[in-house]
């Protein structure tokens, strides 16, 4: 018979929970992780990209990669995992030891209904999109409009190209991100449009997903219109003043037959606010105290449904220090400290004609002069700003994450990247090779599957995991 009584309870198997479950687990308590997908990972399961992992690891990982080194861990611990399970009703009982207070959790699975005790608990829920609904578009909603994370899905998880010729509303960075995927899959992306006056997404994003594939990005401009009935025709485009509001006369009509919206996440709270959680106006997530600790004692928040992050590292940072104090919660040495204001940076504009250093998540604008053996690089905080401002100067390389076909119908495609850089001007050759190749037999993380790609020096490795039943 299952275990039904924990010390602390995770709410979601995404990078935030399996940090707040690892880090609860070492610091002595008895922990249950609570998942409704089948597999754990989050939303990294999709983000096939590169960029993870430099704060957390000192190393670019691609998401599934990042995923993984917390799921190994995860499944080495022994921790117990609910997936495929919803919560359906959190309450709060005083029957426990002492008359302190516990929580009673139901959820339901593919088993039927079951009931968790636990003396505290963490929500990792994670964060949704805005959708087009949540934009103030007119016209119809026909097929075509997808928001960048189901676009994500669709092609990354799915192996199904969503459009030919899109635009992208939006400079999140799950909207960068997406411009280059869809061009290295083949698609005409026509502009990116943001209704600010400057990008929401990184820095970095902004140079190695629309720079390096000259995707112009309109500032101060958004999607008005939508034209077509059963299939995305085309949209209209408009300036907008300083107040966001459309400028009449600025209007212009642009043929495509997708439209992407890409314009903000909102923090996942709903269970939170079912027992009586405060939710911050300002970052939309849970009020909490340095400990992450909301107002309802013994209910913690951590990650994208605490505030959302830009970088998934912060994510895991915040998920493991509310593990901690859970698991101190849990063994009566935690009570509650004072409220503390979230401060989230603004974002840094970047100036034209600049180069962003993309070796780590500051994204220092570097100014370079001369050429050849003489170039003068300013800027940098580091030395490898240094570096890459010379390399990208005369021979601009990228690592290509992408993924290929295989043989499980039920896992159509698996996410691999290059082992290393190539150079930026064989990413579409390389790609060419990639969509030819298709993977027959079950192959670990890490496990090269083409090797020495172009001659390049660089393998390509599997970076998601080929699931058991997908043999």
């Amino acid at each position: 018979m299952m275990n039904n009584k924990y010390d602390v309870v995770v709410i979601g198997g995404g990078p935030a929970g399996l940090a707040a479950a690892i880090s609860a687990h070492k610091a002595g308590s008895a922990v249950c992780l609570i998942e409704r997908e089948p597999k754990l990972g989050g939303i990294l399961k999709q983000c096939i990209h590169d960029g993870f992992g430099l704060v957390q690891f000192g190393e670019k990982l691609s998401g599934p990669e990042y995923a993984e080194r917390f799921i190994k861990e995860f499944e080495e611990l022994g921790i117990t995992a609910r997936t495929s399970s919803f919560v359906t009703e959190i309450t709060r009982h005083s029957e426990q030891r002492d008359g302190d207070q516990c929580f009673v959790i139901k959820l339901v699975s593919s088993s039927g209904m079951d009931t968790i005790i636990t003396e505290s608990i963490v929500l990792a829920t994670g964060c949704r999109e805005r959708t087009a609904r949540q934009v103030s578009i007119h016209g119809t909603r026909p097929a075509g409009i997808f928001t960048a994370g189901s676009a994500q899905n669709y092609i990354n998880l799915l192996g199904q190209q969503v459009a030919r010729k899109c635009v992208i509303l939006g400079s999140g960075d799950i909207g960068l991100i997406m411009a280059r995927r869809l061009t290295l899959e083949g698609a005409e992306v026509l502009g990116v449009y943001e209704v600010l006056p400057v990008p929401s997404g990184l820095a970095r994003n902004i140079r190695q997903c629309l720079e390096d594939f000259d995707i112009p990005l309109h500032l101060s401009t958004t999607v008005t219109k939508v034209f077509g009935n059963e299939r995305v025709e085309g949209v209209e485009i408009a300036k907008v003043d300083e107040d966001l509001k459309p400028i009449p006369g600025t209007e212009e009509r642009i043929d495509c037959d997708t439209l992407i919206v890409s314009v903000g996440l909102i923090p996942e709270n709903e269970l939170a606010e079912s027992i009586g959680v405060s939710i911050d106006p300002k970052t939309k997530g849970p009020s909490c105290d340095v400990n992450y600790q909301t107002d309802v004692p013994g209910v913690f928040s951590c990650g994208n449904s605490f505030h959302v992050y830009d970088l998934v590292d912060y994510v895991t940072q915040s998920g493991e220090a509310a593990g901690r104090s859970a698991a101190e919660y849990a063994k009566g040495r935690l009570g509650r400290a004072a409220h503390f204001d979230v401060v989230i940076p603004p974002k840094k504009a970047v100036t034209p004609g600049r180069i962003v250093c993309i070796g780590c998540p500051k994204g220092c604008e570097l100014e370079v002069t001369g050429s050849g053996d003489d170039i003068t690089v300013k800027g940098n905080s580091c030395p490898k700003g240094e570096a890459f401002a010379v390399q990208e100067t005369l021979r601009p390389m990228r690592v290509l994450c992408t993924s290929v076909r295989t043989v499980f119908p039920d896992q159509p495609v698996i996410a691999v990247r290059t082992s290393t850089e190539i150079p930026k001007a064989q990413l579409f050759e390389a790609m060419e090779i990639i969509n030819s190749f298709t993977l027959d037999h079950r192959a670990e993380v890490g496990k090269v599957i083409i090797k020495d790609i172009l001659g390049s020096g660089a393998d390509v490795i599997v970076t998601g995991r080929v699931y058991e039943q997908a043999m």
